[in-house]
């Protein structure tokens, strides 16, 4: 009997120790997976070093809190583009608004020893952190040019300074993903159907986020990105692999089985049949809609696209082809022009990469002084700017750039708009709908020879007679 009890005991005990094995491994995994995930506690973090041993700086120097403004702009434009188009806005107040320090970050940081002799009032400062400062924008989906703010944050020194990473990441990056989006619209026109099929080459599983949301912005219809798309409130998009192909071909008896059994399931979607022979699959299918099949259409993802689309619209003529496969605007514009017969297009690798949008952000007033940086090659304007837009029969004719209290002129618009007060914003978050029918409106109101894809002109930007007079008392005042 005592032996028996032993023996269940001694199971029960191996069971828990097994259990609790089970879960430490389990909670081992789960730690893992989320380490490198950012949440919106883990804002104040999320930043270069620099930021914070500035800060600790400004502190020890009695400075941190000594007004200041910064302003987020690009000095040159990405080579053959003519005009960016600004996004990321969002996320970025979105940041501001949630940006603290926790009790264990600041003892993380403590832990460091890199802040040894950093002035004990700069943990006091992080301890009472909120975002005090006042926010002027472009609104999403505004063309912006080289050296004019898309941004411009006024706050407490060493606050504005905390801000400069987070804000350049989304600003930057959503304004790339925004802007090819425009130029994809642009080459392919405004009837064909374009897809944002991205999120495999985006640079993270939180980029693909942003790209799927700037690329819609931008003018894209729609993302295949399930998880952005359901956040955003869209229906997501897309057809099927090569793979469904190839395993139900080799498994049921050939490629036409495999068009039957994914159209029983899903017979809204088209069908990708450039697996083996693109245009005998495409003359089977003709017979079967011939016989009554419907088929919304088919994606053709290799090849010469300008000969094998047209050879498929000859077999198919009422059916919409869908073309993908590492297509940029320039590849769009081309095969538009040679009347490649498409009509919507699955855009990936080059929508969500590509050459970077190289926006800096730099200190352009403290305490009411302006400051400007001299570099070689690297110059920025002094004071706190606006950018005055003038039209003329609807159409852009150029912008001036202005001092912030400059007033507007006949004919011209002030592009930046106060959008967060005290660390609050002061105006409702923007649909999607309604920046995607901003950056329509902005692209129509572009010259041609600005947003031409080759070679375009550059827009003429005027500098005030103020901005011009501050420039050069600064620069005598730090020679």
């Amino acid at each position: 009997m005592l032996a028996s009890q032993a023996n269940s005991l001694r199971t029960a005990l191996a069971a828990e120790t097994n259990l609790d094995t089970r879960r430490m491994r389990s909670h081992s995994i789960d730690l893992s997976a989320s380490q490198l995930s950012v949440f919106p506690d883990e804002y104040g973090l999320l930043s270069d070093l620099y930021q914070l041993t500035m800060s600790a700086c400004y502190t020890g120097e009695e400075i941190a809190n000594t007004p200041a403004s910064f302003e987020l702009f690009t000095r040159r434009l990405p080579a053959d583009y003519g005009y960016l188009i600004v996004m990321g806005l969002e996320q970025g107040l979105d940041y501001l608004q949630n940006l603290s320090f926790s009790p264990k970050q600041i003892l993380d940081l403590q832990k460091t020893a890199l802040f040894d002799d950093a002035p004990n009032s700069f943990w006091r400062l992080l301890e009472d952190f909120r975002f005090e400062g006042e926010v002027w924008a472009m609104p999403e989906g505004t063309a912006v040019f080289a050296n004019e703010p898309m941004l411009r944050i006024e706050a407490p020194l060493w606050q504005a300074q905390i801000a400069e990473t987070y804000l350049l990441n989304t600003l930057n990056y959503q304004t790339l993903i925004g802007t090819r989006a425009a130029r994809l619209r642009q080459a392919a026109g405004p009837k064909a159907k374009l897809y944002e099929f991205g999120t495999r080459r985006a640079f993270s599983p939180q980029a693909s986020l942003w790209a799927a949301r700037a690329a819609i912005a931008g003018g894209i219809d729609a993302t295949s990105n399930v998880l952005a798309a359901l956040k955003l409130g869209r229906q997501p998009v897309g057809t099927m692999a090569h793979a469904l192909v190839m395993a139900i071909s080799a498994l049921e008896g050939g490629e036409d089985e495999a068009f039957e059994a994914f159209h029983r399931y899903f017979p809204a979607a088209p069908l990708l049949i450039d697996t083996y022979d693109t245009v005998a699959a495409a003359k089977r299918l003709a017979q079967k809609v011939a016989d009554g099949l419907s088929l919304n259409g088919v994606r053709i993802d290799s090849g010469d696209l300008v000969q094998v689309c047209q050879q498929v619209r000859s077999h198919l003529p009422d059916i919409p082809i869908f073309a993908s496969g590492d297509l940029d605007e320039y590849a769009v514009e081309r095969l538009r022009a040679e009347d490649a017969c498409i009509d919507g297009y699955g855009l990936g690798t080059k929508l969500v990469t590509g050459a970077p949008v190289n926006g800096v952000y730099k200190l352009v007033e403290i305490d009411g002084i302006p400051v400007m940086k001299e570099s070689h090659g690297k110059l920025t304007y002094p004071g706190c700017k606006q950018v005055f837009r003038q039209y003329q029969d609807g159409q852009i004719i150029g912008d001036r750039l202005a001092l912030a209290i400059e007033s507007t002129q006949q004919g011209e618009v002030p592009l930046l708009k106060r959008v967060m007060h005290d660390g609050m914003r002061i105006s409702e978050s923007e649909s999607l709908d309604n920046i995607a029918a901003r950056t329509a409106e902005t692209m129509q109101a572009l010259p041609e020879s600005v947003r031409r894809l080759q070679t375009p002109e550059p827009l003429t930007i005027e500098l005030s007679s103020g901005l011009e007079s501050l420039i050069q008392s600064t620069q005598k005042r730090s020679l």
